[in-house]
């Protein structure tokens, strides 16, 4: 069930699932609509961590303010943390919810406990300007279809955007205005994220998972935060093949690799 963090600056939705004594917070990527209408598929997928962990998934905050960068979210989301009494967090974030996870690693050290990051970078200064700027084009323009189609057309591999390319059809139906508007603020939002040279204040040990095929943001960017923190003996790098910038949805041994990391 979809619960509400009210804090002195804003109000935030998260939902959590499990029991263990440990707590992992997931921070999804930018989406058109919010993942708290997916919280059975995300349960589902995380259910084998239940009896060790209890879950936390964010959102974004409510009421997004028309500038809203990745280190406005950290700020926001490490906020939500600590009104929620959530201290040795082990924190897992898909694409910008990779940007979050390591800004809130850098400013906040004393919340977390380990980082897990996937299909992310550290510095979007040479990133592939194009596809952001089409998703914004077909945003503005309340292209939902068109929206959808190259939203997965660049996340999933062409086998599974062909086999679901009906389904995201449909489900761009139920995208409302200010849901495109918040998709909007989100990719503006990260257009000058650059922390690439304070990753090494990063304390914790970090995981870096990528994917060779990742037509958003390419593996050499993903690589770059390994190699930030090469001389780390608690820094790993993982890259997928095959399986395309969504490799956290699509891998099938994706979550179980996260909690070998988280575990050990």
């Amino acid at each position: 069930m979809t619960e509400i963090i009210t804090t002195e600056s804003f109000e935030m939705n998260y939902f959590r699932f499990g029991n263990g004594s440990k707590v992992i917070a997931v921070i999804p990527g930018v989406s058109v609509t919010s993942v708290m209408g997916a919280e059975d598929q995300i349960a589902q997928s995380y259910a084998f961590l239940k009896d060790e962990f209890t879950v936390y998934v964010f959102d974004r905050r409510l009421n997004m303010p028309p500038v809203y960068t990745v280190s406005d979210m950290a700020r926001d989301t490490a906020e939500a943390f600590m009104a929620l009494g959530l201290k040795d967090v082990y924190i897992f974030g898909a694409s910008q919810g990779g940007m979050i996870a390591l800004e809130i690693g850098i400013e906040y050290p004393d919340l977390v406990k380990k980082i897990a990051v996937g299909s992310t970078t550290s510095d979007l200064s040479n990133a592939r300007k194009d596809v952001f700027e089409e998703w914004k084009r077909l945003a503005e323009q309340k292209d939902r279809k068109g929206l959808y189609l190259a939203f997965g057309e660049k996340l999933y591999p062409r086998v599974l955007f062909e086999q679901f390319r009906d389904t995201l059809i449909a489900v761009s139906k139920t995208a409302t205005d200010e849901d495109l508007s918040r998709f909007i603020i989100c990719l503006d939002g990260m257009k000058d994220f650059n922390i690439a040279d304070r990753i090494k204040e990063i304390k914790c040990p970090v995981l870096v998972i990528g994917t060779y095929e990742d037509e958003v943001l390419d593996s050499d960017m993903t690589m770059q935060i390994a190699e930030c923190l090469d001389e780390r003996e608690d820094a790993e790098l993982y890259l997928y093949k095959g399986f395309g910038h969504a490799s956290f949805d699509t891998a099938p041994d994706y979550t179980e690799r996260l909690y070998r990391f988280f575990i050990k």
